[in-house]
This record gives C-alpha cells, sequence and structure tokens, in this order.
C-alpha cells in the first residue's frame, strides 16, 4: 500500500528559504459519539418535577397564607414569584430550572436538538425588573414597622423569637427579609446596622461577611445542603445581598421622609425669625442657600450675608477634579434601577451643558481683556492632560463609565458628582457642577472654584458664552495649590491661590484627599451593575459627607493652630529678618506683578525656532568661510594657476552674497519689532537665554512630577495616608529612579546655560541673568527660583530689587503668606459664627419637630440625628423657641440663643494688621518643626549622577556655614605698598597695544591680554572684566612670590554655583596646589546693572573669612559666605579624593569685613580695590593702605606691567 502526504501533516509542508511560512499544528478530529450524543444529568428530571410541584402548591389559592388570586402558569406574575422565590437562594440551581421549564414550554422541539450556548445577560430582563418593582412596593410599607421596631429595642437587648414568613411580623421581631414575598431566608436587622455602619468606614464588602457567616455555622457543626444532600460553597451571598441592599433603601426611605418632616420646622423656624433686608454699610445682603447645601456643609453655606467681590476672595470657595479611577467594566451590565442618587446630576442635564457648550464654541470669540497671556495659558493648556478634553483617558469599547467628576466646598465634603461617560475630561462636567451650584445659591452670592486647569476653563469661559452673564459675573477661578506650582509663572501670578487676595488657606486639594477614601470602591465599582455603582458612590459619599460635617469644629480648631498660627508667626519672622518694610515688600510685589504678566515677558516658541535655524546656517557659513581662508592662504604660498584663483575668488563672492542674505533672513525674523529691547543685544545671547528660558520651564515640569512621586511615598512613610504595597512602592521608587538622570542632565545643561549667559553679558543691556539650579532633588523643592522664569527682556533703568535681591524675594513670599493667613482667620471667624447659627437653628428646629403631632412618628430617626456637644444655655434656649413655635402658651418673647464667640487664647495670638509698626517676634517654641527626609528615599534622591560624590560627602557640602560678625577683625595690618605715579594723568597711553601673553609654566597657567583688556587697564574711567582681574593676579604673584597663598580665578566660585563635576574643579584649579598653601585668595564678580567685584581672603588655619568690598556693602554677604563654604568643602573632599592630605573642619567658621566703611565713591574702581587687597595679601599683610585717588596710579602699574609682557 502507497502511502500519501496529506496536506495536513507537517511533511506536506512547502520548503521556503527564510522565516517560511507559519505552520499551525492540524486540528484532531473528534469522536461524534462522544462530541454529538445529548447527555442528560442524573437526577435533573427529578428535580424539575419536584419544583414544578411546590410551585403548583405555591400558586393554589386555597393553600396561599397571604390569600393572592390564583395566577396562570406561565405569566409574568408567576415568573416573578419564582424569581422571589429562588432569589435569596444560591444553592438552588437556577440555572437548571430555567432550561427545563423552557424545554416543557416548547414540546415541539426535538428531545436531542442541540443547546445553543446562551450571551451573558449586561442588560436587566422582565424578571428582574419585576423583582425590582415588588422590592420598590415593598419598601415604603416596611417604614413604619421598622420605626416601632426601633423604638421598642432601642437601649434594649434583643429577645429570642420565632420564625415567620410575614415580612411586617418578620421585621417586628428584627428580621429582614432576603426576598420581597415568600422569603426562605431572613437576616438580623442588628447584623444589618452594624453592616452599614461598617460600609461607612470601609467599603462593600458582601462576599467577605457571607463567607464569614459560612465559616462561622460551619464551626458550630452547621452546613447547607441542597435537595441532593451536597454542601453549598456560597449559601448566604446572594441574600445577603439584596438584604444589605435593600436595608439601606429602607434606611434611605426612612431618612427621607424624617428630613422632610423636620424640614417643615426649619422652614417655620427660617420665617418666624427671618431678619429685615436693611442696607448695610459693606454693600453685602441678606440671603440663603438652599437647605441641601445648608445640610452638607453648614460652615460654607449656612451664613446670611452675601455679595463679597470675587477679587476679594468671594463668598464660598469650592474645588473641582475628576477622577478616571472609578470606571465601569461594560461587561458587568446594569439592573433595574433601585435609588435615586442625591449627590449625581442628572445625565440629560449633564449633556445639555455639553450640547451648549459646543454651540458656543462655533460662535465668534467675545471680546475680552485676558489678564494672563494667551502664550501662557496656551503652555499650562498643553502641559495638563485634564485640559485636553478629546484624549481618551480609558478603552470606551471596554468602559461604559469612565470616571466621576467632583466638586467639594472647601473643608473637603463633597457637594455634587458628575457621572463621566467620555473619553476624556470635558469641561462640560465641570460647567455643569458649577452652573447647578449657583441654582441653589442666592442671587448675589459670589464663589470662588479652584480647578487643577482654572485658568484654561476661565479663558473658555471669557471666550464664550458658556455661561449666563449674572453667573460669570460672580465666579472666579483659581487652580489648585499642588497643581498651580506645574502652571506658567505668569499664570501663577493671577491664579495660584497663594498669591491670590482673599483666597485665605484654601488649597483646592480636598478632591485628591477624597479620592483617596474613594479608592477602596475601585475594584467594586468595575465589576457591579451601573445602578450599583452609583449607589456604592453616593452611599460613601453620603457617610463621608456625614463624618465631615460633624468634624467641622474640630478642623476650625486645627486650622487655626496649624494653618493660621503656626505658617502667620514663621511668615513674620522671615519679613522681620529681611529688614524691608511691610509697605516696601508690598510695592515690590506688585512691580513684578505688572512686569510678569506683560506679554513682552513671553517669547513666542517660534522666534526660538528661526532663531536656531539662522544661527545654524550662519555657523555653517563661517565654517566655510575658514576653510576657504585656508585654501586661499595655502595656494599664495605656493604658485597657483589663474584659472585656480579666479575659482578662488568666485567661491569668496559667492559666500559674501550668502552672508548678506543670512543678515536679510535674520532681519526678516523681525526680533527687533517683537522686541524693540532686544536690539543691539547679542544674537548669541538671545539665542541661548531663550533656550535657556525653554529649558527651565522644561525642568520646572519634570521636579514637580519627581516631588508628587516623592510626596507620595513621604505621607505612606509618615503614616498620614494609605500606606502603599510593596508591587505600589517599588514602581514609584523605579519612576523617581528613571526619571531622575533626565532631570539631572536638564538642570546641568541649564546651569552650563547659565555659565554661557554670564561670559556673553554685557552689563549696559541690562538683562537679569538667571540663577543656576541645584542638582539635589532636597535642594531644589526648597529653591523658590524654580518657579520663576528666565527674564528675556531688558528692565528699565536699574534692574528691580524683586529680581536681584534674594532676601526682598524671601520677603514677598513670607508678606503672601502673612496676607493668606489674615484672611484665612477672618474666614474662619465667619464660618464659626455660621456654624454656631446652623446648630442653634437646626437644634430648634428639632424640638419643635418632636412637639408636632404630626411627626412623633419619626421621634428615633430625629433622635438618632449626631450633633457636637452643645452648651446647655443652647439647648434650652431652643426649647422655649420650640414651644413658641408649637403654640404653647409662654411668657417670654422666643428669640435665639445668644451664641457668643470664644476669644482667642493668650497662647493664640491673632495675627497684627498691616498697621503694626513693630510686629512681635513669634517665640522659639511657637515655630513649626521641620521634619527630616525621608530614609526611604535616600538610596534614589541622593543617588548616584554624574559629579556626586558619597552621601557623607553631599550631605557636608549641604550643611556647612559660617557665622558672619559684622565688626573688622582686630589688629589689621595696613600695607604700605605704593603705585608708582602716573605719567599719564588722563589714562592715554601712547603705542600700538598688540596682544600680550605670558609664558606658560607649570607654576601658572598662560594669560593672554587681548587689545581691549588692555585699554580697560589704559582708561582710568573703564571697568575691569575677569581677563584683567584673572591675569593682572597671576602677573603679581609672579612678581610677589608667597608660598602660602593661592589665588583662584573668579571662575572658580560660579562652578560651585553652577555645580560643576569634582573633574571640572580639579582640573582648573589644581595648579595652584590650595591643599598645600593656608590663604586662599578668591576674588568675586556680583553680576548687577553695572558689576560689581569683591574679594575673599580664606585662612584655613585660623577659620576666618575676611571680606573686602571697597562700597562696604552688608547684605549681599549674606548669600556669599554660604558659596564660599560650599567652595572650600568641595575642594578639600576633592583634594582628598585625589589623595592629597588634607584636613576638614567646617565647624566654628567665622567671615568679618575688612573694612565697615566704603572706600569707593565712583562705579568704576572696584576691580582695582581688589587688586590692591590682593597687592597686600601677597605681602603678607591684611588690608591695603591706598586711597582712592591712588587707584589711577595702580591701573598705570599694572598696565606698564601688563605692556611688559611680549607680543603674541
Amino acid at each position: 500500500m502507497t502511502l500519501t502526504n496529506s496536506l495536513n501533516t507537517r511533511k506536506a509542508q512547502l520548503i521556503l528559504s527564510g522565516l517560511g511560512q507559519h505552520f499551525v499544528s492540524p486540528r484532531k478530529t473528534r469522536d461524534k459519539r462522544k462530541t454529538q450524543t445529548l447527555v442528560e444529568f442524573p437526577g435533573a428530571e427529578l428535580r424539575r418535577r419536584r419544583l414544578l410541584n411546590q410551585m403548583q402548591r405555591l400558586m393554589n389559592p386555597t393553600s396561599s397564607p397571604t390569600g393572592h388570586p390564583p395566577t396562570a402558569p406561565g405569566s409574568p406574575s408567576v415568573e416573578a414569584e419564582v424569581n422571589n422565590m429562588l432569589d435569596d437562594l444560591d444553592f438552588v440551581d437556577v440555572g437548571s430550572v430555567e432550561v427545563e421549564m423552557s424545554k416543557e414550554s416548547s414540546s415541539d422541539m426535538p428531545s436531542n436538538s442541540e443547546i445553543l450556548p446562551q450571551k451573558r445577560r449586561i442588560l436587566p430582563d422582565k424578571s428582574a425588573e419585576a423583582l425590582y418593582g415588588n422590592w420598590r412596593k415593598v419598601i415604603p410599607t416596611l417604614v413604619d414597622p421598622q420605626l416601632k421596631y426601633y423604638a421598642r429595642t432601642l437601649s434594649q437587648a434583643k429577645q429570642q423569637t420565632c420564625y415567620v414568613y410575614s415580612l411586617i411580623v418578620l421585621l417586628h421581631h428584627g428580621l429582614f427579609p432576603t426576598a420581597p414575598s415568600q422569603p426562605r431566608m431572613a437576616v438580623s436587622v442588628e447584623l444589618l446596622s452594624f453592616y452599614r455602619a461598617l460600609f461607612e468606614r470601609s467599603c462593600d464588602a458582601i462576599n467577605a461577611l457571607a463567607s464569614a457567616l459560612r465559616t462561622h455555622y460551619s464551626r458550630r457543626g452547621f452546613q447547607v445542603t441542597d435537595s441532593r444532600g451536597d454542601i453549598v460553597h456560597e449559601p448566604f451571598c446572594r441574600g445577603l445581598g439584596h438584604a444589605v441592599q435593600w436595608y439601606d433603601v429602607l434606611q434611605v426611605e426612612i431618612e427621607r421622609q424624617a428630613d422632610a418632616a423636620l424640614q417643615k420646622s426649619r422652614d417655620l423656624v427660617a420665617t418666624r425669625f427671618q431678619r429685615p433686608e436693611l442696607p448695610r454699610p459693606d454693600g453685602l445682603q441678606y440671603g440663603r442657600c438652599a437647605p441641601l447645601l445648608v445640610q452638607r456643609c453648614p460652615a460654607c453655606f449656612g451664613g446670611g450675608l452675601f455679595g463679597r467681590p470675587v477679587h476679594q476672595g468671594g463668598d464660598i470657595h469650592v474645588a473641582t477634579d475628576g477622577n478616571f479611577h472609578h470606571r465601569h467594566r461594560r461587561s458587568a451590565g446594569d439592573c433595574p434601577r433601585f435609588y435615586e442618587p442625591t449627590y449625581f446630576l442628572p445625565k440629560q442635564f449633564v449633556d445639555a451643558v455639553g450640547l451648549r457648550i459646543d454651540v458656543q464654541r462655533k460662535r465668534p470669540v467675545k471680546a475680552h481683556a485676558p489678564i494672563v497671556p494667551d502664550e501662557a495659558i496656551d503652555l499650562c493648556e498643553n502641559a495638563y492632560e485634564a485640559a485636553d478634553g478629546k484624549k481618551q483617558k480609558a478603552a470606551m469599547d471596554s468602559f461604559d463609565d469612565t470616571g466621576i467628576m467632583a466638586l467639594i466646598c472647601r473643608h473637603d465634603i463633597p457637594l455634587f458628582f458628575a457621572n463621566i461617560d467620555s473619553p476624556g475630561e470635558q469641561q462640560k462636567y465641570s460647567v455643569a457642577l458649577i452652573e447647578h451650584l449657583f441654582s441653589l445659591l442666592p442671587p448675589q452670592a459670589t464663589v470662588v472654584t479652584l480647578y487643577d486647569v482654572g485658568c484654561v476653563l476661565a479663558r473658555s469661559i471669557a471666550k464664550f458664552d458658556i455661561l449666563p452673564e449674572d453667573v460669570t459675573s460672580r465666579l472666579r477661578f483659581a487652580t489648585t495649590a499642588m497643581h498651580a506650582y506645574g502652571h506658567e509663572w505668569a499664570c501663577q501670578l493671577e491664579h495660584n491661590p497663594r498669591m491670590c487676595v482673599g483666597l485665605g488657606l484654601s488649597d483646592g486639594e480636598g478632591t485628591e484627599r477624597l479620592w483617596s477614601r474613594f479608592v477602596r470602591l475601585i475594584g467594586v465599582e468595575r465589576s457591579s451593575s451601573r445602578q450599583r455603582r452609583l449607589w456604592l458612590i453616593d452611599r460613601q459619599a453620603t457617610a463621608i459627607g456625614s463624618e465631615m460635617k460633624a468634624d467641622l469644629g474640630e478642623w476650625i480648631k486645627r486650622r487655626h493652630k496649624r494653618g493660621v498660627k503656626d505658617q502667620g508667626c514663621m511668615a513674620l519672622d522671615v519679613i522681620n529678618r529681611c529688614e524691608t518694610s511691610v509697605e516696601d515688600l508690598r510695592a515690590q510685589w506688585t512691580d513684578q506683578r505688572q512686569s510678569q504678566l506683560s506679554i513682552r515677558a513671553h517669547a513666542p516658541a517660534r522666534l526660538r525656532k528661526e532663531l536656531d535655524t539662522v544661527l545654524s546656517l550662519q555657523a555653517d557659513l563661517d565654517a566655510s568661510d575658514r576653510a576657504l581662508q585656508t585654501t586661499k592662504t595655502m595656494l599664495e604660498k605656493e604658485t597657483a594657476s589663474d584659472d585656480t584663483l579666479d575659482v578662488l575668488e568666485s567661491l569668496q563672492r559667492g559666500h559674501d552674497r550668502l552672508m548678506d542674505k543670512v543678515e536679510t533672513l535674520f532681519s526678516s525674523l523681525n526680533v527687533q519689532d517683537r522686541f524693540p529691547e532686544l536690539d543691539g543685544v547679542n544674537l548669541d545671547f538671545v539665542r541661548v537665554l531663550l533656550m535657556a528660558r525653554d529649558l527651565k520651564m522644561n525642568i520646572r515640569k519634570r521636579a514637580i512630577a519627581s516631588f508628587f512621586e516623592w510626596d507620595k511615598l513621604d505621607r505612606a512613610v509618615g503614616g498620614s495616608h494609605q500606606t502603599l504595597g510593596t508591587k505600589l512602592h517599588q514602581h514609584t521608587r523605579k519612576a523617581i529612579a528613571k526619571r531622575q538622570p533626565a532631570l539631572m542632565t536638564a538642570i546641568r545643561k541649564f546651569n552650563l546655560y547659565c555659565e554661557r549667559l554670564e561670559l556673553l553679558h554685557d552689563p549696559t543691556w541690562n538683562i537679569p541673568l538667571p540663577t543656576p539650579l541645584p542638582t539635589k532633588l532636597a535642594e531644589l523643592r526648597g529653591d523658590q527660583t524654580l518657579m520663576q522664569d528666565v527674564w528675556i527682556t531688558p528692565s528699565i533703568g536699574e534692574v528691580p530689587r524683586w529680581l536681584e535681591d534674594s532676601d526682598i524675594r524671601d520677603g514677598i513670599r513670607a508678606l503672601l503668606k502673612r496676607d493668606r493667613c489674615q484672611e484665612e482667620q477672618t474666614r474662619l471667624v465667619m464660618e464659626a459664627g455660621n456654624l454656631c447659627r446652623f446648630f442653634q437653628e437646626e437644634l430648634t428646629a428639632l424640638e419643635l419637630s418632636l412637639r408636632l403631632p404630626e411627626t412623633l412618628s419619626y421621634d428615633i430617626a430625629t433622635e438618632a440625628l449626631e450633633f457636637p456637644p452643645t452648651p446647655d444655655t443652647v439647648v434650652k434656649s431652643a426649647s422655649h423657641c420650640a414651644i413658641a413655635h408649637s403654640g404653647a402658651p409662654q411668657n417670654t418673647t422666643p428669640q435665639f440663643a445668644s451664641v457668643t464667640m470664644q476669644a482667642l487664647a493668650e497662647d493664640e495670638p491673632a495675627l497684627p494688621e498691616e498697621d503694626d509698626v513693630e510686629p512681635a517676634l513669634p517665640e522659639e517654641e511657637d515655630l513649626a518643626e521641620v521634619e527630616p527626609e525621608q530614609a526611604a528615599l535616600a538610596d534614589i534622591l541622593e543617588g548616584d549622577i554624574a559629579g556626586a560624590e558619597i552621601e557623607e560627602d553631599q550631605d557636608l557640602v549641604a550643611n556647612v556655614c559660617a557665622q558672619v560678625v559684622w565688626d573688622s577683625p582686630e589688629d589689621l595690618v595696613v600695607d604700605d605698598f605704593c603705585a608708582p605715579p602716573s605719567q599719564y594723568p588722563h589714562g592715554i597711553v601712547s603705542g600700538h597695544a598688540a596682544t600680550r601673553t605670558t609664558t606658560s609654566s607649570s607654576s601658572f597657567p598662560r594669560q593672554i591680554f587681548e587689545p581691549r583688556d588692555i585699554s580697560f587697564l589704559a582708561s582710568p574711567t573703564a571697568l575691569l572684566n575677569d581677563v584683567c582681574i584673572n591675569g593682572c593676579a597671576i602677573l603679581l604673584q609672579m612678581a610677589i612670590s608667597n608660598p602660602t597663598v593661592a589665588t583662584f580665578s573668579t571662575h572658580d566660585l560660579p562652578r560651585i554655583r553652577y555645580n560643576a563635576t569634582d573633574n571640572m574643579l580639579w582640573r582648573n584649579s589644581s595648579w595652584t596646589r590650595y591643599w598645600e598653601k593656608d590663604v586662599w585668595v578668591l576674588p568675586i564678580h556680583r553680576a548687577s546693572n553695572i558689576g560689581h567685584w569683591v574679594l575673599c581672603v580664606i585662612y584655613l588655619s585660623r577659620k576666618e573669612l575676611h571680606l573686602f568690598d571697597s562700597l562696604a556693602e552688608r547684605k549681599p554677604w549674606k548669600h556669599d559666605v554660604k558659596d564660599i563654604m560650599k567652595f572650600i568643602c568641595r575642594l578639600l573632599i576633592v583634594a582628598r579624593y585625589h589623595n592629597k592630605e588634607v584636613h576638614i573642619d567646617l565647624d566654628g567658621w567665622v567671615a568679618r569685613p575688612l573694612t565697615i566703611k566704603a572706600l569707593q565713591t565712583n562705579g568704576y574702581d572696584c576691580g582695582v580695590w581688589i587688586l590692591a587687597n590682593i597687592i597686600a595679601v601677597l605681602r603678607g599683610r591684611q588690608i591695603t593702605g591706598l586711597r582712592e585717588d591712588e587707584m589711577k596710579d595702580l591701573r598705570y602699574y599694572l598696565h606698564t606691567r601688563v605692556l611688559s609682557l611680549p607680543v603674541d
């Protein structure tokens, strides 16, 4: 027999080169006897007949305990009864019952026909609708029995009762049914009440409770079995779930009816004691918020005066934010509607708002005057995902509900929710929440809304008629405090709550705290039905709101102590240290806002790209020009043909034409037209400045992201928030470690830009230079310059103090903090009054309700209301008022109890007003304690980066300091050096000033003096540059040999400020052999409008810093001394790293000025003065004895020494 290859065998596959075709193993044929035979389960027919007989007995009118009329089998009511009967049992095979019933009703179907698989039902069917309809009918009838049960068992032990089937009798004996009719199982009301309280503190845990009950009964010897005697593994889950759900619906109905009865009393109390609407001098008007808002947060909405301007903080502060973790899987399906959410806005209302927004966006933009430049808002919009409503944050094919949007008050109490069913966080949700809030407020109430992208939403509302005019005139937007630092600096000036007048200490981050409390519901929500998901969120929000409402008094006390008192005292301490009056600080802050909100402070990104293109083209042309010149020089030295020279000349002419076109192209950029202040500024300087500005924006975003992750770990380690699991903790650590190298690289690149800008800078441009950033996240987090953009336009006149003086910047921040604390204190007093007034009226209404006959049945429900401890006088007054309202005779006139605000304790003084001349310094024990860094981040945040050393050395550098004593050292040795008199009194030196150079040696680096540098020495009024200072210092050290003195360059201290690597420090300073010297000479340049030279002489053995400033200024040394101490520490560490014997002792250092009286009266001799003092140090003295009129002689002396050098 011949075997043939089948196409389904591996041997028959074609052989191809390369990877070939994908081979799929053939399917193995199945035996038809196993696959086409219908298998009947043993005992299924018997169970079917038993269940049918049982249903027939139940439907028989003669045996019905409730007296229902007979119903034909197969009718909808019969199906509902069957489902009611089976709904509370987990051990009945419902699926097999349905199959058997369908087989009986379809007798024409062949017995051996194949049963098709059914899809999972995701929408409620008729039986489910009937079941939920029966529950909705039963719940109102159980209200009165439940109240009677409460009245009978309140504060009493539960008695043992027999099991009965009537629902009312069941509830009378403390049992709640698991089905609306003919239940087979009932659950103790006490257990359901306990679970309800447990749910408010945790989340939905039906499976856990059902498993716990099964385990408990199993251990006691009780096993639940089915009809065949098999043990049922989950006998309680379904019935217990229905009991919990519908028991909560019953409690909600009771609370609704009790609140409705109580609301009648509230309205009566409010109308009887309504205040007359008299005009007030402050312009505020009387009004009342909707009862719903008052009940949710009486501190915010319980007041009676409204109309405070929004630019002064407004009446009410709310915050809104979206969360896309609370999704719902489409496959989880839905159930019939059984609960009316009290927090969620109707979907029809939200969709109508979205449709109105779409219509308005198609219309022309309204005329408006933006406060923040659109360039800054565009950058904010691109930086945040919340501003991109089209960005898909959840897969719509898998999820039908993608998240929720919350609106909360400033006390973190949830007010309303909007269900998000779109891919992104569209503006319709926040607008709908705000519009619904305004519909419940008095017509004169003003609101401040804090939102992550509040600046973007504010611009949209200003450009389009999204909200009515009467709403937008009473609405103001701000960003949340944590997210504000990710916005542009110009946006922060207007929308940062810490910089907005009237916002106090409201941070808008309560939504994040709310999401942290909702985190346990995320997993349950995704697998629940859509209606049950809304029920879970709504009930959890109710529990959270009730808890926070009861804690409002403690919240106000905590905010006053930790916020107003502690932060206010710290701010006052900073203001006192900056030695500037409050009026001056406020004027500087006003100037800063006006300057940085100007549209001139925001260069378009297109300009930077165009500059890069032009400069790249010019760089290429410069390279070609050098190549042409080199070729021309080579050809001129050799004999070249005329044709070759003609070609070379043609190339030169073509190159000149291209250079002219590049100049024309640069002129077409209109940099001077867009920024006329930059006219005359070096093009390379402008390019680097714009690149530094863009890079700093990128650094700020990266750093803030790292700060958020840092805070997440800090809170978890500190225990203030939910602990992170091992997996999430590791992910967070890996995210920080992954992003840190890119952040450090960007910072080092920015610092190189700063160094490059300092070299290219001309003081006559009046453009402030950016400040370098630290390369350690711990220091970067506290660096306030991180939040400020790079200044890209010249300052008119002198450089502003707020830009030049760091003490002024610190003082401005402290002033803003003090203002916010004062505003917070005022708002806390108002909220405390609202809270007392609310509890007073609520007690009166409650007492009245207890005395009205129509509300007697709700006594138990109203007595269960939670109130904080209340003085007896208030309770008695509320009782008298209630008696008066109920119509009982009394002799006294009804009135509210007098509320006395408790005065501040002596140890909690109020913040002084601005008029206080000398604010009191905070006591030492009142200052807030600074917490140490968390050890969990030490291996990441202090980890391996380029240029970093071991952790001990880093901490040593970060903590070095010296005490500044503003007294000259005793027994100063004055130098008697005298420079020869100048032969050119007018500074005109004859002769050609060619380039001069020093000879290179192992002791001193080579110095080059260009003609421009020499001209500075020749002119008696010229400012010396860094070449003059460094070169002349080397010449002086070569002439005056002193083996104990090491003279550094003016570029060495900036390298410390720019966080240069250790290799760079060693390469530029090792020639001095400083580790062998006891005296270090360090010239320092202070960048200002004209620049200023100072000198620091370091005595290592004596631990002294001698500070020389010819103008005798004190304040700038405060920051210079910190950098000098870092300079000393870094150099000693680097020397030790290179195996040099050094002794590092940085404790007990003292810095003293060499003179406290100004030696210089002009504005150009500062560089000559420090060279004079370098001469004194080299000669073994401490300070120069030259006078100001001798500076021209010293210039001449230095000039002649430079001219004596050989010509290059």
